[in-house]
């Protein structure tokens, strides 16, 4: 049994690409886009003919109103071959404005829904900013799930709980790129792998105490940048990993245990966040304020290309 294998019968297994050419090899449950996604599989000559019609049939349309067809009719091709769920991510310049960000989570499930799909296979993909996490709650009071991502603290997902969101997407390759330039040539390789990783971590941190405190929000494990990271969260809700890392648990059989949902250490008390407390909270984490900061430039950036994109084609 290959280590892919293995890991089904611990995690969801989700698929962490816009690319739905390569999805039915590793037959995941769900998965994932963002905006990086989707403009590096627009950017491939598969990919274009379905950009370029898209942007024709709409051409009359706000740029933003074309921008969510584009998102969506990738979501509507992930769906022909995942069984589950996609999410699809509201634009990351709207993570500090919640009404924004309600109002576009509610167009984007009002295009899925026009396409003939229930809203229960669509999760809106929100940055765990204080405006994210409330546009969050708001949408998920009218039966609109999300998935909340660019987390890094703890006190965003306690506060992702507290909203009563369906799934966040605590981010391990990133915490761990951070340490480890942050030690520069103190950082030890070995001794910081696999239940050490300072990204695995954080979320078993976060599993242990959603379990402990009977918390319905799901976890899932994002932004891997080693098979060993992944092995070491087996056992979590759900596991959204890259096709490259997908391809290397297929091509592996080293056996592994499963990590999390046994042993779940030492009682976390119950802590809750208001707006004061959490902006402090995450403030005084150095790591989660500069990753946090710096997903949301990176994800705004490959929002205005891909946005360019589009309206050169409009323009043709």
């Amino acid at each position: 049994m290959n280590q892919l294998q293995q890991l089904k019968q611990h995690s969801t297994v989700v698929a962490d690409t816009g690319d739905f050419l390569q999805l039915a090899r590793f037959a995941p449950q769900d998965a994932t886009t963002n905006p990086s996604l989707i403009l590096k599989a627009v950017l491939q000559p598969d990919y274009a003919p379905l950009l370029e019609s898209t942007v024709a049939a709409h051409k009359n349309a706000s740029l933003d109103d074309i921008v969510d067809q584009v998102l969506v009719r990738f979501g509507l091709e992930i769906l022909k071959v995942v069984p589950g769920r996609v999410s699809t991510e509201v634009d990351a310049r709207l993570s500090f404005d919640r009404a924004a960000t309600v109002a576009r989570g509610r167009r984007l499930i009002a295009l899925y829904e026009q396409a003939g799909i229930a809203r229960e296979r669509v999760l809106i993909k929100v940055a765990a900013t204080w405006e994210g996490i409330q546009a969050a709650r708001e949408l998920e009071k009218d039966g609109i799930f999300c998935n909340l991502t660019l987390l890094f603290a703890f006190c965003q997902a306690v506060a992702c709980a507290d909203a009563k969101v369906r799934l966040i997407s605590p981010f391990v390759g990133r915490i761990y790129d951070w340490h480890k330039k942050s030690l520069g040539a103190a950082w030890d390789e070995a001794a910081r792998s696999l239940s050490n990783d300072p990204g695995v971590q954080s979320v078993t941190r976060i599993f242990n105490y959603y379990k402990q405190h009977g918390i319905a929000t799901q976890v899932m494990g994002a932004s891997f940048r080693n098979v060993g990271q992944i092995t070491a969260l087996s056992g979590c809700d759900l596991l959204t990993i890259s096709p490259d890392l997908l391809a290397k648990l297929e091509a592996a059989d080293t056996p592994f245990e499963r990590a999390l949902g046994g042993d779940l250490g030492a009682a976390q008390p119950a802590v809750s966040y208001d707006e004061a407390a959490f902006r402090y909270a995450l403030n005084d984490d150095a790591m989660a304020t500069e990753k946090l900061a710096e997903g949301i430039r990176g994800f705004a950036v490959d929002a205005g290309k891909l946005d360019a994109m589009i309206e050169k084609l409009r323009t043709k």
